[in-house]
């Protein structure tokens, strides 16, 4: 059994990730966790380069978000991913956003996510490998 993918990525809180108020808009963090998401998902065999060669997308279907305290302007911001459950036809990512200058969880997520093939968009099964390499989060 291969170590199960998972990944931290960094994010300074910009202008454009702020209200009027400069705390955090909402959306924001989705598109944080989405660039985490994305170099997770190269760690697992599905990087940029390999998705627009074969088409096949990890495409998400559900997400969780638990929104805990507001991160503001300037914040610098760890992102932890990992591969969290891998379930029949879809898997399961899970996040944990903090702020870096005093260690406090900003946002907790789960999404869980399908491949699809593009562009005719139908969902394909799992690699049957992902249940032997990951087998500690197979349910």
């Amino acid at each position: 059994m291969e170590t199960i993918p998972q990944l931290t990525t960094r994010e300074e809180v910009m202008f454009f990730d702020t209200d009027c108020g400069g705390v955090v808009h909402n959306l924001a963090y989705l598109r944080m966790i989405e660039t985490c998401r994305t170099r997770l998902a190269a760690l697992m065999g599905m990087d940029l380069a390999t998705m627009a060669k074969t088409h096949l997308y990890p495409v998400v279907v559900r997400t969780e978000v638990d929104y805990r305290t507001p991160a503001k302007l300037g914040d610098w911001l760890s992102i932890e991913g990992r591969l969290e459950e891998i379930q029949g036809a879809r898997f399961w990512c899970a996040f944990v956003m903090i702020r870096e200058s005093d260690g406090q969880i900003i946002v907790t997520a789960r999404q869980s996510l399908a491949l699809v093939q593009m562009p005719e968009g139908k969902p394909k099964r799992l690699p049957r490998e992902w249940t032997t390499r990951w087998s500690g989060v197979v349910s």
